[in-house]
């Protein structure tokens, strides 16, 4: 086994890329011209890069601490509140407080976005499996419930890998089996594309997207890749033109995941762009950006539309731009103000916690409870 990197920074670079291209997806329709590039259709397939991205890195963590038996449940899952939960809750009250506020002023809304009786599962994260039965709300939350599934069954997944990390390629290959009969049962069965379920299918689109991630870590942890930035623009190119050409949507998330793992093979000092403090900085905030997009759309998009007298809400490409660019910063202050503080406060309670413990027992913290 190679020694691998902590910080695997291309990767997360790559996280902000995956938030855009969702971006551009949900903006299209605000954009005033008369085409749709496959490309930007395609953009929901963002949420399958961030979920195979999610298994990988998870099992980069915590694996190796699982199979000695020094992986901590509770700690983990509070890492993982701590990383997800007040951001969700922030942006659910910011999109109440717009519905309530359109409401007081006599605008129209649909009204899935008040949807009261979805609230409890909201707050307890299981909106995305069958029990919310309706969209509402911050609508792009149902991936964060789909990953809060994951995170639960973290453990199995972790058993169905560490047997195979002596042939991690089986793994892989098994596991892109896996994605692939399920994608076509699926769709079989219900009729619509698992990747495009939500509320009712969300925890079930993750298992397969995290699985293959699950797997791809065994193959970097064995070696990384040769010729890694090569294989990475590859993978890019492949994955670029299959949802240009709106093939399979499994061939674009297997080729997701191929770019995943040459660019986690690519050292640190190669890096190039993707290394550097303004793309992490960027991958940094991605959450943030990803789950202010529909709070913000209901915002600007309103005021642009009536400051510029369009009805249909459908802009100029210039306006157009200003607002992705206001959502940036929008997500930069959220992540500041919000994602960042609560995330630190809420591991530092745990660490309060835990310290009269550690002290007692001589040990000391384990490194995976205190990585993002």
């Amino acid at each position: 086994m190679t020694p691998t990197p902590v910080d695997l920074r291309p990767l997360t670079a790559l996280r902000f890329m995956a938030a855009l291209w969702v971006v551009f997806y949900t903006f299209w329709p605000n954009l005033n011209v008369g085409f749709l590039p496959n490309l930007a259709a395609k953009g929901y397939l963002g949420v399958e890069l961030f979920f195979v991205l999610s298994g990988f890195i998870l099992s980069h963590v915590y694996l190796h601490a699982f199979a000695e038996k020094r992986f901590s449940y509770r700690g983990f899952l509070w890492a993982r509140i701590a990383r997800v939960y007040p951001l969700h809750v922030f942006t659910l009250l910011g999109v109440m407080a717009l519905g309530l506020a359109a409401v007081a002023v006599g605008m129209s809304i649909d009204d899935s976005v008040l949807s009261w009786k979805t609230l409890p599962a909201h707050l307890l994260m299981v909106h995305a499996w069958g029990f919310a039965g309706e969209a509402g709300w911050n609508h792009p939350s149902w991936s964060i419930s789909a990953e809060w599934f994951a995170y639960l069954a973290f453990p199995l997944f972790a058993l169905a890998a560490w047997p195979l990390r002596r042939r991690p390629w089986v793994a892989a290959a098994g596991a892109a089996v896996f994605l692939m009969g399920l994608y076509a049962a699926f769709e079989r069965f219900a009729g619509f594309p698992l990747t495009e379920a939500t509320f009712r299918w969300g925890a079930l689109r993750i298992v397969p997207c995290f699985a293959y991630g699950c797997a791809l870590y065994l193959v970097y942890r064995r070696a990384p890749l040769p010729r890694a930035g090569l294989l990475a623009l590859l993978a890019a190119l492949v994955m670029v033109a299959s949802a240009s050409v709106m093939a399979w949507d499994a061939i674009t998330v297997l080729a997701a995941g191929l770019l995943i793992l040459a660019l986690a093979s690519i050292p640190a000092g190669k890096a190039g762009w993707l290394g550097s403090k303004p793309a992490v900085y960027l991958g940094e905030i991605s959450y943030s950006v990803y789950m202010v997009c529909a709070p913000w759309q209901i915002l600007a998009v309103n005021l642009a539309a009536r400051a510029t007298g369009a009805d249909d809400k459908r802009l100029h490409l210039l306006v157009w731009l200003g607002i992705i660019l206001g959502l940036i910063v929008a997500a930069a202050a959220t992540y500041h103000l919000i994602e960042r503080p609560a995330r630190k406060a809420l591991r530092a309670m745990a660490e309060r916690r835990r310290a009269p413990v550690d002290h007692m027992a001589k040990t000391v913290l384990q490194p995976s409870d205190t990585i993002v």
